[in-house]
């Protein structure tokens, strides 16, 4: 009997810490599914992998019938999946808090937290039903789940819920042999953290330049996450620049 193809998806997938984890997916095995907002962007991510590894879709995740239509498609392609990494997110501007608008807070929550409970709905619905049953859900925090920047009221408090989500649906996902976890990232190098070479603000007011890891370290932790057995899981890692200001006072 041939071996089941392994079928991950990864919303995001188009740069930065998407990409470095689809790439690190298909070096594991897995077909992946990239998902994101730009055509040129994903075929750029699927040029880089293993030809015949990938299939780039686009998917607005701030549209649930877009996030319907990708799961869909994935089904249509490869009538199942093993794992979901819900990667897809963004930021509010960094204004004082007072300034934010209503639009800009429902834009981010939106995306980083409405976006991963629609998939990971989705997901649930899938593994649960296929053979062999079961599958993987990996959702991207970040250190803001634990502490944040000077203003980020938004992010921060998407990504403190994505430790919600996490938790209660890796309770829920037991019954169907669904495991979820996440990962809590510090300052990978992307287009996101470019400015931290010029320096970023500090909760003293200072502006400082921060140390940035290679996001390749962060794919390589994914996939990590994503190859264990399914009666192992890994709950929550943290995977950070070693000298970022954040295990100390500065």
């Amino acid at each position: 009997m041939a071996e089941t193809k392994k079928i991950a998806l990864v919303t995001g997938a188009g740069t930065g810490v998407g990409r470095a984890a689809s790439l690190a997916l298909m070096k594991a095995g897995f077909t992946v599914v990239l998902a994101g907002r730009r055509l040129d962007k994903l075929e750029e991510t699927a040029g880089l992998g293993e030809k015949g590894k990938s299939l780039p879709v686009t998917a607005d995740m701030t549209d649930p019938a877009s996030i319907a239509a990708l799961f869909a498609k994935v089904m249509q392609a490869y009538g199942r999946l093993d794992v979901l990494f819900n990667n897809a997110g963004m930021g509010a501007p960094a204004i004082p808090f007072e300034d934010l608008s209503l639009a800009q807070w429902q834009s981010v929550v939106a995306t980083n937290l409405t976006a991963p409970f629609l998939c990971t709905q989705h997901a649930f619905r899938i593994m649960k039903d296929q053979t062999p049953r079961g599958g993987r859900i990996i959702n991207n925090g970040s250190i803001s789940a634990h502490a944040p920047r000077p203003f980020s009221s938004p992010y921060t408090s998407t990504k403190h819920g994505i430790t919600g989500l996490t938790r209660a649906s890796n309770l829920d996902g037991r019954a169907y042999d669904i495991a979820v976890g996440q990962i809590d990232i510090g300052n990978a190098a992307t287009p996101m953290t470019d400015r931290m070479v010029d320096g970023v603000l500090q909760p003293d007011g200072r502006k400082m330049p921060e140390p940035r890891m290679d996001s390749k370290a962060v794919g390589d932790a994914v996939a990590y996450m994503a190859t264990l057995p399914l009666d192992a899981n890994v709950l929550f890692m943290t995977v950070m620049a070693s000298k970022m200001p954040f295990v100390g006072r500065g």
